[in-house]
């Protein structure tokens, strides 16, 4: 039996260009006029337009093997504000403003707080037989050093993405959809210290 595998995917930036497009009060396509109204539109739908192949790819590698515990999504989006959200969560355009108010920084309480609560939260409800894949930067410390205290060696990161701007790890998620084969994962730990290592070569590597 295969071992259970959640996957936190980390957040598009709520405050580019492409956001830029849906704050405009005259936008008129799909997606704009959804977050105006009192439904809203997915938090996985928002962000996937607001940063492209790159969020598609995640949450499309996320939804063909994630393999939850009963009882558990098996997709966790990270949030500026929110904590983890689930990628079905309804946001509005106030929650996409909100959302560009606050730094992804470890260090930024307003972020941080709400990420290790439910980081937390999701660390007890999965047990200690589930993997927990990140699709984000290692690069970093605003992801890692919040969620390896929490999760520990369960912590994983696909080892390809190591060197690999967003372009090409957007990609690489979809034909590995495409051809049903999984990446493979290593500990977040090692990964951070190679990424570190490499952080002046990375290109794009963002979020």
């Amino acid at each position: 039996m295969r071992t259970p595998l959640i996957f936190l995917l980390s957040p598009a930036s709520s405050a580019g260009k492409r956001a830029g497009l849906v704050y405009n009060d005259s936008a008129e396509f799909v997606l704009a006029l959804k977050v105006r109204t009192a439904a809203g539109a997915p938090l996985g739908e928002v962000f996937s337009f607001l940063s492209g192949l790159y969020f598609r790819g995640k949450l499309t590698y996320a939804r063909e093997f994630a393999r939850p515990p009963n009882g558990v999504s098996g997709i966790h989006i990270i949030t500026p504000t929110d904590g983890l959200s689930d990628p079905e969560r309804p946001i509005s355009l106030a929650d996409l403003k909100r959302f560009a108010e606050v730094a992804i920084d470890a260090k930024e309480p307003r972020y941080r707080l709400p990420l290790e609560r439910s980081a937390r939260a999701l660390a007890g409800a999965i047990g200690s037989r589930c993997d927990v894949v990140l699709l984000g930067s290692v690069a970093t410390d605003k992801y890692v050093e919040v969620l390896e205290p929490i999760f520990g060696e369960r912590l994983l990161f696909p080892v390809d993405f190591v060197g690999q701007g967003d372009m090409y790890r957007g990609g690489l998620m979809l034909r590995r959809v495409a051809s049903g084969k999984e990446l493979d994962y290593v500990p977040v730990s090692d990964s951070a210290r190679q990424g570190k290592q490499e952080r002046k070569t990375l290109r794009g590597d963002r979020s």
